[in-house]
């Protein structure tokens, strides 16, 4: 077993290269989770005093994700006054809902993680500013102004506005969201996955006429709430994008990398579609640990299973699995963690994949600290 006392020095003053421990703790746990006659569950524990995890994230349910991992490790909101948590915890934030709204730049993902950390998140909707007014939306409304289907906050419009004044003078997404962090304090490195332009966009059956047509995400998804034949999504902007060195670092130097149980098309499939997010997580010396959003053939938040429909994926746990893929094959999951009784509905083993049935409900952030000590757990990585 490896134990504490070996990794601190590995870490701290460089006796040993520390990927080559990963590598080798790696080894040992699917060696022996191989072997049929070891429970799947069985791994090698790495006590670290400084855990470094790095999350994939949408909104909403990659927040609340988020929160479980700073219960867990002490961070943020869960840190104890007068002392400094030495984990550390950067998430890499899907940037595909992003839009132009009104001439300001929003960015839906980002600002929810932001809100949800910081401690200002409206906690009935779960997205925007808690105690938001919305005398803005309001006016616009009556001077007949389009989009009337996506409404801005007044305080939420004050991110906005600061976020686009600074783009507009010449600064990248990723250090513009590092200034507005400095406001929210969110107890996390908050990162944009590409600062380029990379959105999500959707090609439907128009119901006015019956003609095909693309339309962005935000419009498929507030406006007409999926309910619209959709044929495909398309990432426009991935062609000529790029990860961001910020995202692509804190891959490569993790100790552990989570794929949170946000929506696997356009949340976590949108990150994936920024090029070397993937190249990065396939090269990556971390144990990659995925969460199912599907539980019990349906996911719990948003329209996953729309989603996945359009694409040909069925929405059950195993499904998503095999969508993600092996990394020992082409994918990108060594562990994959479904709610307790989905195992029991697989077909068959996703060669290459651990897999652990564990409760995955987020009713608090103490119920998602367990999922993700369960995932820890899974990878041999403990704080």
């Amino acid at each position: 077993m490896i134990r504490h006392g070996l990794i601190c020095p590995v870490k701290r003053f460089g006796v040993f290269p520390y990927h080559l421990v990963i590598i080798f703790r790696r080894f040992c746990y699917f060696a022996s989770s191989a072997c049929p006659s070891q429970p799947p569950q069985i791994c090698w524990p790495v006590l670290s005093s400084d855990v470094k995890v790095t999350v994939l994230v949408g909104g909403v349910g990659g927040a609340r994700f988020l929160l479980g991992v700073q219960q867990l490790l002490g961070l943020g909101q869960f840190g104890v006054e007068g002392q400094t948590s030495e984990h550390e915890l950067s998430a890499v934030v899907n940037i595909g809902d992003d839009a132009w709204i009104h001439g300001v730049r929003v960015c839906p993902d980002l600002d929810t993680c932001m809100y949800t950390l910081g401690g200002g998140v409206d906690p009935e909707r779960g997205w925007g500013h808690r105690d938001e007014t919305w005398h803005a939306k309001e006016e616009l409304a009556r001077y007949g102004v389009q989009p009337d289907w996506f409404g801005l906050g007044d305080r939420d419009l004050g991110t906005h506005l600061v976020r686009t004044q600074m783009l507009n003078a010449g600064y990248p997404l990723s250090a513009i969201t590092s200034a507005l962090c400095d406001r929210w304090q969110p107890g996390a490195h908050l990162l944009p996955a590409s600062d380029d332009r990379c959105e999500t966009h959707v090609v439907i059956t128009d119901p006015a006429d019956d003609s095909r047509r693309a339309i962005h995400f935000q419009e498929w998804w507030v406006r007409y709430r999926a309910n619209v034949t959709t044929h495909s999504f398309a990432f426009v902007g991935a062609e000529t994008a790029s990860a961001t060195t910020e995202a692509v670092d804190a891959i490569g130097n993790a100790d552990i990398i989570l794929l949170a149980p946000s929506n696997p098309v356009v949340s976590v499939g949108a990150i994936l579609a920024v090029p070397g997010i993937r190249g990065a997580l396939r090269a990556a010396s971390a144990p990659i640990v995925g969460y199912s959003p599907i539980i019990g053939g349906k996911p719990l938040r948003g329209m996953a299973d729309a989603c996945l429909e359009v694409i040909g994926v069925e929405s059950t746990a195993e499904a998503v699995g095999r969508y993600y893929g092996a990394r020992a094959s082409t994918g990108i999951l060594d562990c994959w963690l479904v709610h307790e009784g989905d195992l029991e509905n697989f077909e068959a083993e996703i060669d290459g994949v651990a897999v652990r049935a564990v409760p995955l409900l987020m009713s608090d952030p103490k119920a998602t600290a367990e999922m993700v000590r369960a995932g820890l757990d899974i990878a041999g990585v403990a704080p």
